[in-house]
């Protein structure tokens, strides 16, 4: 399944000059691939936008340029796949750069075409490209926040409880406690880093928000000591909660191998999260 973002429009261009290329080459045929790295300004995250198109210098053989499995590597894992068929012989996706990708690192994208041309020739062929994690990528944290607690989300029948005020900025007036099996974690009002956005495919309302969705991470203590951090997901799928969902990791700073509490995204089974319009900090 391809994924289309925002900034995929600006690749109509790129897919142009791709025709104008296939009608004048005189080259073998084999699959291509040509890609930039681009910032989504909504939510401050790099992706890679792909073109793979089939090469053919035999204009009257036309099945030549069909493949119904081309397969997209990003750093030699299977990312996207699609197939080569009239009337372009090619198509494009986006990749989300891959976790720890940091500014100036030089990312490989790989075309293979996994089964056989239209021809009947085999497949195995293979291009590449290279793309560079651009520096200037800054999330729009927009406005609003989050409030919830009071009640638990089960994770193999451990109870888990969290209260929560969490802010679309990296302000103070940020709270976050979660407890479970007489364990309790506390984040300090800094938050690390936080995304805010608003889904059109989740009713959030009532009441009216700007988001529906925060993603944040912080620091603070487990048990009272410090050296802790946490990621964590919160999204509001409208009243009265059910379809509310959160998820939760807390590791060791210094050692993150070493997970504290681990709760995947989930419907919570009680209890409520709520998006609004922001209120000034103290």
């Amino acid at each position: 399944m391809l994924l289309r973002t925002p900034h995929m429009l600006a690749l109509g261009a790129l897919m142009f000059v791709f025709q104008i290329l296939l009608a004048s080459s005189a080259s073998a045929h084999h699959p291509t691939i040509t890609a930039d790295a681009v910032c989504d300004p909504e939510s401050g995250l790099v992706f890679i936008d792909y073109v793979s198109t089939a090469w053919e210098g035999n204009p009257d053989d036309l099945r030549s340029r069909e493949n119904p499995l081309i397969e997209i590597y990003l750093e030699g894992v299977l990312a996207d796949s699609g197939a080569y068929a009239a009337p372009d012989y090619s198509f494009y996706g986006s990749l989300p750069a891959p976790m720890g990708a940091m500014e100036g690192d030089i990312l490989t994208l790989t075309a293979l075409a996994a089964a056989p041309w239209g021809n009947g020739r085999d497949g195995g062929q293979s291009s590449g490209t290279t793309v560079v994690v651009p520096g200037d990528c800054v999330p729009d944290l927009g406005t609003g926040r989050f409030t919830g607690g009071g009640h638990q989300i089960r994770v193999d029948g451990v109870r888990v409880t969290r209260g929560l005020t969490i802010h679309c900025d990296l302000l103070l007036s940020n709270n976050l406690e979660i407890n479970w099996n007489g364990n309790s974690f506390h984040m300090t009002e800094h938050m690390t880093t936080v995304i805010c956005s608003d889904d059109p495919n989740i009713g959030q309302a009532p009441p009216p928000a700007p988001l529906d969705t925060l993603i944040g991470v912080g620091t603070g203590r487990y048990n009272g000591d410090d050296g802790f951090t946490i990621d964590f997901t919160l999204v509001d799928g409208g009243e009265p909660g059910g379809d509310d969902q959160s998820s939760f990791l807390i590791y060791e700073t210094a050692n993150p191998a070493n997970v504290i509490l681990d709760v995947p995204l989930q419907n919570l089974s009680g209890g409520n999260l709520q998006a609004h319009y922001d209120q000034p900090h103290r």
